[in-house]
C-alpha cells in the first residue's frame, strides 16, 4: 500500500502484553498507530453526522481499526465499533462476527448449524429437569459455563448432581444462564488453542492444566507446548473461525476419542502464551493481516478523504 496505515487500536490498557506488541510491531512497520480507551470514546449521531470524539477532540478516522475489547468493556466497546464501521473505516473482526462469539450459546449453534464438531450441551432454568440436563450430556462429571466469560473466568467443574444443582442454584439467583456442557475426561486437562489470522493458522499449542484444575489457559497458571496441528484439527480450525465471520480468532480445541471438538471461538485471543512458547511473531502477522485488509478495501472504492 502507499504510505503508511493509519491504525487504530481499541483497548482499554496500553500496558496489556498483545496491546504493547501490536503498538510496537505496527510502529516498526512504519504505521502510524493509536490507542483508544472504548470507554472514553464519545460518540455523536446526527443527520449526516456519525463523529467519534475522545479526550475532547474529534476522532480522525483511521483506515483501520483493531478491537480488543475485553468482557467488561463489550457493550459499549462494540458500539464504538459499529460508530467506526459505519463510516466505513475496515475492521479487523466486525462488531457482528465479535458478538456472535461473545455469546457462548449463540457461538455453539451456529459452529452446529455448520457441522463444526462441539461438545454436547444444554441449557435450562427448569431446576425439575436438572438432573435429565446432565444426563443428556453423559452424565457427571459436567462443565458449567457462563455464557460470557474468558481466560477460564465462569468455568466449574460439577463432579455430581448435587454440586450442579447447588451450583446452578446459586447462579440462577444471579440472573446468570449457565450452559451444562459434556466434560471430556480423555483430554486429561489438556486442550489446544490455534490462532487463526486471515484464512491460516499461524500458531499452535498445546495447554495442560496446573495440579488440581481442569481449566487449560495460560492464565489460570497452565503450561503450553508448541505443536504442529495435523490437518484436520487444522482444518477444524479455520472452518470455525469463517464460520464465526472472524478473520483473527483463538480456537479452542479438545481431543475427543470422536476427534477433535471445538469449545470456544474467541474473537479477542491474548497471544502473549503462544508467543513466548512458539517464539513466533504473532503480532507481525496480525498487522499484516489488517495491511491487507486496507489495501483490500482501496482497491474495492476511492481512498476516503478525511479532515486533518
Amino acid at each position: 500500500m502507499t504510505g503508511p496505515m493509519r491504525l487504530t487500536i481499541l483497548s482499554r490498557r496500553s500496558t496489556l502484553y498483545t496491546t504493547r506488541r501490536l503498538i510496537r510491531t505496527a510502529r516498526l512497520l512504519g504505521n502510524v498507530v493509536t490507542r483508544m480507551d472504548p470507554m472514553r470514546c464519545m460518540l455523536h449521531i446526527s443527520r449526516n453526522n456519525h463523529s467519534i470524539s475522545y479526550n475532547d477532540r474529534e476522532v480522525r478516522l483511521p483506515d483501520a481499526v483493531l478491537p480488543r475489547i475485553g468482557a467488561m468493556s463489550s457493550a459499549y466497546g462494540l458500539a464504538v465499533l459499529q460508530q467506526f464501521e459505519a463510516r466505513g473505516v475496515v475492521a479487523v473482526n466486525s462488531s457482528q462476527a465479535i458478538s456472535r462469539a461473545r455469546d457462548k450459546l449463540r457461538s455453539l449453534q451456529f459452529l452446529d448449524q455448520r457441522s463444526v464438531p462441539i461438545a454436547r450441551t444444554v441449557m435450562t432454568r427448569d431446576p425439575s429437569r436438572l438432573e435429565e440436563s446432565i444426563d443428556m450430556v453423559g452424565g457427571p462429571p459436567v462443565v458449567l459455563k457462563l455464557l460470557q466469560g474468558s481466560q477460564g473466568i465462569g468455568v466449574i467443574l460439577a463432579d455430581s448432581y448435587q454440586t450442579a444443582k447447588s451450583t446452578l442454584g446459586a447462579l440462577w439467583h444471579l440472573g446468570q444462564n449457565i450452559l451444562i456442557q459434556q466434560f471430556i475426561e480423555e483430554s486429561k486437562g489438556q486442550d489446544i488453542r490455534a490462532l487463526v489470522v486471515g484464512n491460516r493458522v499461524v500458531a499452535a499449542m498445546r495447554r495442560t492444566a496446573r495440579a488440581g484444575d481442569f481449566r487449560s489457559n495460560i492464565h489460570r497458571g497452565g503450561i503450553g507446548e508448541a505443536i504442529e496441528l495435523d490437518a484436520t484439527q487444522e482444518k477444524v480450525a479455520l472452518k470455525a473461525a469463517s464460520v464465526m465471520g472472524l478473520q483473527l480468532a483463538g480456537v479452542d480445541l479438545l481431543e475427543a476419542e470422536q476427534g477433535s471438538i471445538v469449545t470456544e471461538v474467541n474473537s479477542s485471543p491474548g497471544f502473549e502464551g503462544l508467543e513466548l512458547t512458539t517464539g513466533y511473531d504473532i503480532a507481525r502477522e496480525i498487522i499484516d493481516l489488517a495491511t491487507g485488509l486496507v489495501e483490500k478495501a482501496r482497491v474495492r472504492k476511492p481512498q476516503r478523504v478525511t479532515a486533518p
